[in-house]
């Protein structure tokens, strides 16, 4: 580095150009290359120039100057064609120095040629590694070296490192002159630290307070806990973003004149962090006026379609509600045959009486047709996995609702950060063409979690899982738990659309140990496969096929077990068949808010095997937000299990109900009881029904906090007696199907270690030889 001289230092282009040359009777008087000016002075012997003469090349040819130079032997030297010669060599980018002189009849052109670039280094850069950086630079090695390119490169640099948030980057380029006109080009790197929001403030906002504010939009500002997020890293793309989110939480309460008049960042004095601020006109409030819908498909009748409008006139207006309308009446007009239904909102504003009436038309739009469907931006992901979930093919017509529920698929595969289709004219006035563009996201999951549960105690669980294998779309996953009372290790793999058809086909295996001493005086072990086949009905109706082989044993029966449970001792061969068909309408199967579902469910034991039973059961639950991110959800399920012929239901193949599925109450804690040891024994009828209202709890988003109030009610009852003669006959048992109910509230944290949940409930109605808890913890960190 003792070689390196700074392009601050380094004139002897520049400068020696800027000299005034003279020589015998001619004299030029030169400027920058970009405006270069010759004046012919007193003294100037006039006449034609006889030979033009190149001198100073070394890698590039005398030719090739000269056709720059175009200035030909036999014509005359004045000002104008010697600027054009000096202007188009130095314009090649090839020389850093050039000089024209006049020797006798001969014009000399001197060049200094640029160097050729030997290598270009980073050093400093230590976020960002170099294989990201030099696809970046416009210099490249055995290029030519240049003043202007080197500058480009060093603002490329520090807008990548500004893209990262890191703004106090600095990059300074140093040269190493080698032998033979070449040169080494280091960029020393200083990347700071990243240069996080310090501060937002909202200007101009009366309605909203600051706060309520902050969290509608994506930029965050700069804490501790928010180490795995990056929102709060200054992002000009994400502001631009905030200022739409701050619009449409306006509009949808009202503020239709709302309008963000600027959003400015500004970098504190040490580069530290930024202020940003949201300078807001709210305008005023706005109800609903009068509201219709004009049809002109003349079998589509107005009335028909006003019922499909969410809208009411009163109420505080709101743009969700209208474009929600507009899609109803379009999903509407699709179902009774009208595939080009076009609705169109006419909105008349009365400034003075703050109403907005609106009419909806409804018209026969024009014809068109998908010409074919674009799909970019999936790297990994094959084109044929974002296809299949398409409703819409080449040929088709273009249908708004088909290519909504077709972003809804694609996003449902939970592959992608980001999914928009958009439509574009195509060929002809009655084509058009359907782009997806997509982001994907990372799919491969490897955990290792530790936690504690209630039920389990203390745990360790680790999983690895890839959802998305090959960019097939085939999920796969092996898992693994241990703790005081559960060890289980599982893999399943699932193939979507199963031999080209819209079906999904797996394999579940499984072994499982859990310890029941606790509450019935036996350890259970079960191992096992469950292969199925999944496929649709119709829209949101599905169903599910499986063939289960398992082997279930009983051991480990404490002594003082109630007879009932020795009885079961020993091992049970499992084989049977089983369906589960679901109608499935929530907006996030994982976390719903809005919607809901019907389930029902049968199994039949008896294929071979042991056992030989029917085990049916029917769940269903609904949500709904009856404000912003207040949810109240409501669950039940019921199910029976009984014997076939003369077989009667087992210890290990009945239902058990407390814990996780009745609060308030422990695991296996409600239910058919022996009298003398208190052992839990199952029972072959039970119901549940929970109602549940999720609210937040006031802290920030990201946290991922919210609370609950709930209710449980449910029961579990019916045993078969054993066979007559047995040591169990003439055990007394506990049973009653009276109900079970309890009140609780709780907290849910989707921590980034795992889910949490906390719940106090207190039993309100139970039988004596229930058994009740306060107090149930669970957790399982991932990281």
């Amino acid at each position: 580095m003792s070689d390196a001289t700074e392009f601050g230092r380094k004139a002897s282009g520049i400068k020696a150009l800027r000299a005034a040359c003279a020589v015998l009777a001619l004299t030029v008087a030169c400027a920058a290359p970009a405006a270069a000016q010759f004046t012919t002075r007193q003294g100037i012997v006039s006449g034609a120039v006889q030979e033009i003469r190149i001198e100073g090349t070394q890698r590039i040819a005398p030719e090739t100057v000269r056709s720059y130079v175009a200035i030909q032997p036999g014509d005359t030297l004045d000002g104008e064609n010697l600027d054009k010669a000096l202007k188009a060599l130095f314009g090649t980018g090839l020389f850093a120095d050039v000089t024209l002189r006049q020797e006798g009849n001969a014009l000399v052109v001197r060049v200094v040629e640029n160097p050729i670039v030997n290598r270009i280094a980073f050093e400093g850069n230590s976020r960002i590694k170099d294989e990201t950086l030099t696809p970046e630079m416009g210099l490249k090695p055995r290029t030519v070296f240049t003043r202007a390119k080197i500058q480009a490169d060093v603002k490329r640099l520090q807008d990548i490192y500004r893209r990262t948030g890191r703004f106090a980057a600095t990059v300074e380029p140093k040269i190493i002159e080698l032998p033979q006109n070449r040169v080494d080009v280091v960029y020393e790197i200083e990347e700071g630290a990243i240069t996080g929001i310090q501060r937002i403030n909202f200007v101009g906002n009366k309605e909203f307070a600051d706060g309520s504010l902050r969290e509608q939009i994506q930029t965050r500002e700069s804490r501790w806990w928010r180490f795995l997020s990056n929102d709060d890293v200054y992002d000009p793309d994400r502001l631009s973003y905030d200022r739409e989110l701050l619009r449409k939480y306006y509009l949808s309460y009202g503020y239709a004149d709302f309008r963000v008049v600027s959003a400015i960042a500004e970098l504190s004095p040490d580069r530290a962090g930024f202020n940003v601020t949201f300078t807001l006109d709210e305008g005023e409030r706005y109800r609903f006026g009068k509201i219709e819908v004009i049809s002109q498909i003349r079998d589509l009748k107005a009335e028909d379609l006003m019922r499909q409008v969410t809208a009411s006139e009163g109420s505080w207006y709101n743009a969700d509600k209208v474009e929600g309308s507009v899609n109803a009446l379009t999903d509407f007009a699709n179902s009774k045959g009208f595939g080009f239904a076009d609705v169109r909102p006419r909105v008349t504003r009365d400034r003075d009486g703050r109403t907005i009436a609106i009419v909806f038309e409804v018209q026969e739009g024009p014809r068109v047709y998908v010409e074919r469907v674009n799909i970019v931006g999936n790297v990994r992901t094959i084109d044929k996995v974002i296809r299949r979930e398409m409703q819409l093919v080449e040929g088709d017509a273009l249908n708004n609702a088909k290519i909504r529920r077709s972003r809804e698929r694609i996003r449902a595969l939970g592959y992608f950060e980001r999914v928009d289709i958009t439509n574009a004219p195509g060929d002809a006035p009655d084509k058009s063409v359907v782009n997806v563009e997509v982001q994907e996201k990372s799919t491969g999951e490897v955990s290792f979690g530790v936690g504690y549960s209630s039920a389990d105690g203390p745990l360790l669980d680790t999983s690895i899982r890839e959802r998305n294998l090959l960019g097939r779309g085939q999920d796969i996953r092996l898992g693994g738990t241990l703790s005081g009372r559960r060890q289980q290790i599982d893999f399943s793999f699932t193939q979507p659309y199963f031999l080209d058809r819209e079906m999904a086909a797996g394999i579940d295996i499984f072994r499982l140990q859990r310890d029941y001493q606790r509450e019935a005086g036996y350890d259970y072990r079960t191992t096992g496969a469950i292969p199925r086949l999944t496929y649709p009905i119709a829209e949101y109706l599905s169903q599910e096929v499986r063939y289960t082989i398992r082997n279930d044993e009983v051991t480990n029966v404490d002594a003082g077990a109630s007879n009932i449970v020795k009885d079961a001792a020993g091992n049970v061969v499992l084989s049977g068949f089983g369906h589960t068909t679901t109608y499935d309408r929530r907006d996030d199967r994982q976390d719903p808010t809005d919607g809901y579902y019907l389930r029902l469910t049968n199994d039949v034991a008896g294929a071979g095997g042991d056992a030989k039973f029917l085990r049916s059961g029917v769940s269903a639950g609904f949500y709904y937000p009856i404000i912003p991110e207040y949810v109240i959800a409501l669950t039940g399920e019921v199910g029976y299990i009984f014997g076939l012929s003369d077989d009667r239901v087992r210890l290990q193949h009945r239902y058990f109900l407390g814990g996780d599925n009745l609060r308030g109450f422990r695991t296996q804690g409600v239910g058919p009881r022996d009298q003398t040891t208190g052992n839990a024994l199952g029972g072959n009828k039970f119901y549940t029904s929970t109602a549940e209202l999720q609210f937040p709890t006031g802290l920030p988003k990201e946290f991922g906090l919210r609370g609950a109030l709930f209710s449980d009610v449910g029961s579990l009852w019916s045993i078969d007696r054993t066979k007559p003669g047995s040591a169990s006959y003439n055990s007394v048992i506990q049973d009653s199907s009276g109900v079970r109910a309890s009140v609780g509230a709780g907290l849910m944290w989707r921590s980034p270690f795992g889910p949490i949940r906390v719940s106090l409930a207190r039993a309100l109605m139970k039988e004596e030889f229930d058994r009740t808890e306060l107090f149930r913890f669970q957790f399982g960190s991932r990281f």
